[in-house]
Parts: structure tokens; sequence; C-alpha cells
């Protein structure tokens, strides 16, 4: 073929591919246009996932191609274990439908919580606004006032189910360090529970840091709380004088497993994406997402709302997810045997082939 030749095929294979290029980037463009994008949060309103979850509706949008409509929508159970299996086995793959969910999902797959119909690894992160710091706190009336106490007297305690640290938390303690806390469960989440603490009918709850130091700004100025634990590996400056769960316990082994219950702050406030999600409306949504966390605008409204910014891009965060599901499997058989979990195979259809451990 002549030199000739070849530059005109050249040309011509030019021409036809310039079109297809330009309509790509169009659609890329477009990706979102005229749709509205929901982000599902796995509690009720009141609390720091929900707080998170309607701020990041408020600025996501403007960062995507097409500039969608963002909404918020509650979907409480299970201690958020059911808007994640919302996301990993119902919602749309197309881009449109993200969650908000506890930060021990991974840990709940790993003990065989009944409630998990998902594997963890496979949820695709979009990134995390934040780390966080959950704590347990006592009313000002209450008889126990901190962990030591709690090991003699018993304390009535209000939890959100299954999966929820007001409910892992104090049961784990109680089997760990011999504390007497009576966990009441079945509130839909911690803004219920914080409401039964204060009309009397239990005298503890757990929420997040964020959440009480935003929404009951009163309650700590009047010294209606007293926290008495924060779960993390190490105190956090905000709270020097409280005991952090990852500094607990009187052995090595009892210092391991409250130690993989003080893990989860890395995943923190973290937001899913359905398994097989399109691959472009993937990396829109990661790009768009870290750019958000970055915004002037976004900055100073949570900055507004005194609630902590520390992201985390989706690679890091779906290391931890791994990372905790190779926890040793000592460890791990601890928790199963303390919580009286299920034993599941295959994973994570569990309503085949279940033996209770206990």
């Amino acid at each position: 073929m002549s030199a000739r030749r070849l530059t005109l095929k050249a040309a011509l294979l030019l021409t036809l591919a310039l079109p297809c290029a330009h309509a790509m980037a169009q659609n890329a463009d477009n990706l979102f246009a005229k749709k509205t994008v929901t982000i599902f949060i796995g509690n009720t309103s009141g609390g720091s996932y929900d707080l998170y979850g309607r701020m990041v509706a408020r600025f996501l949008g403007k960062h995507l191609p097409g500039q969608p409509t963002v909404v918020a929508s509650n979907m409480p159970g299970a201690g958020t274990l059911k808007a994640a299996n919302f996301i990993y086995d119902v919602a749309p793959k197309d881009g449109t439908a993200i969650g908000i969910v506890t930060e021990t999902l991974a840990l709940e797959q790993a003990v065989a919580n009944p409630a998990v119909q998902f594997d963890a690894t496979k949820f695709i992160w979009m990134g995390r606004v934040a780390s966080s710091n959950n704590i347990h706190f006592q009313w000002h009336t209450a008889k126990v006032q901190s962990i030591e106490e709690a090991k003699t007297t018993e304390s009535p305690v209000a939890a959100a189910g299954a999966g929820n640290i007001s409910e892992v938390v104090p049961n784990l303690l109680n089997k760990v360090l011999g504390t007497k806390f009576r966990v009441i469960s079945g509130y839909p989440a911690s803004a219920e529970s914080m409401l039964a603490m204060e009309r009397g009918e239990v005298e503890g709850t757990a929420s997040s840091w964020a959440a009480v130091k935003t929404g009951k700004k009163a309650w700590l100025a009047e010294k209606k709380i007293k926290i008495i634990l924060q779960d993390v590996p190490t105190r956090s400056p905000d709270l020097p004088d409280v005991p952090a769960l990852g500094e607990l316990g009187d052995n090595a082994d009892d210092k391991a497993l409250l130690g993989l219950y003080a893990s989860g702050g890395a995943i923190g406030r973290a937001f899913i994406l359905p398994p097989g999600t399109n691959p472009a409306a993937v990396k829109a949504l990661q790009t768009g997402f870290m750019a958000m966390v970055k915004d002037p605008e976004f900055l100073a409204e949570m900055d507004k709302a005194s609630v902590d910014v520390d992201p985390m891009g989706p690679d890091e965060l779906a290391a931890n997810i791994r990372q905790t599901l190779a926890t040793s499997p000592a460890v791990i058989a601890r928790a199963k045997a303390i919580f009286g979990r299920w034993a599941c195979v295959p994973p994570p259809r569990w309503r085949k082939g279940c033996v209770h451990l206990n």
C-alpha cells in the first residue's frame, strides 16, 4: 500500500473517530443530567449518620456531571444493616443509589451477624467525610457514672439493635470486663434512645461524639450527661479524661478483642455504592465526592455545624474492610462465642445452612 493511501486511510479513521469521542465526552458530561440521586441513610434523623448524609446531599450534586438533584432518605432498621442489605442487593446500579451505614459492617460480617446479607468486600466505596468517635454516656441522675461503677451496679441502657454500637459494646463489656449493663434493644436509632434516657426510661445510651456536641450542647453545658467511654483505640483530644475502648482489658486476649471493636472509627461516616455500579458513574461519584470535601462552601457549613471533616479515599476504605475481615480467627471465634452469632455457609445467604454457635 502506498504512503498516500495509508495517509488517506488514517485521515478517514480519524474523521470517523472524532464524532464518537465527542459523543462519549458529551455522555460523560451529562451522565447524571435530569436524574435524582438518593442517599439512603441507615438511621433515623437526629444522629451523625443523618447529619453527614444530609450535608453530603446538599453539596454533592454540583460536583457531579449534569448536576443532578441529590436527596436524602432515611431507611432505619437492624442497626443500619437494613439499608446496607438494600444497597447491596436491591438498589439501582446506575449511580443513583448511595448508602451511609454502620462503620462496623465488615465486623458484623466477620462475626456472622444474621442480619448481614452482603459481602462487605464487594461494596464500592465513594469516600469518607470523617472518621468517627462513638461515645457511651449516662444521665446525670444515674447510679452508674463510670465503667468501674458499672461492674458492681446494674444500669439499663437503650440500644438500637444488633449491629449498632449502642447494643454491641455494652454487651461486649459485660462479657469481657464483667460490667452489668442491662441492654434494652429495639429503639430505631440514637435520637430515640437519647429521648428515652431523658424521659427516665433508661439511664444511659450511646451516640457519636459529633451528634452529641452539635445536637446536645445544652446537655454538655449543664452537665446533664456523663460520658463514660469512647469507642476508639486511644483517647480523643476532645475527650482526654474519658477512657478509650482500646485501652481497656486485663490481658492481651481481652485487649485484642476490645481493640477490634474500637477500630470501626477508621471507616467512620463513609458512603457506599452497590456492587456492579456502572463504572463511569463510579468514577464520576468518587471524583465528585473528593472534590466536594475540599469545597470551601461545604467546609464552611461543616465548620458552622461544629462537625469534623477528615476525608478518606475509596482505596483506603476498601483496604480497611479487608483488614477487618482478615482478623485473627481466634479473636473472631471469641467474638462469635460472646454474641452467640450464627455461622453461615456460604455467606452472605445466611438463610441457607446456618447453625447457631452457642
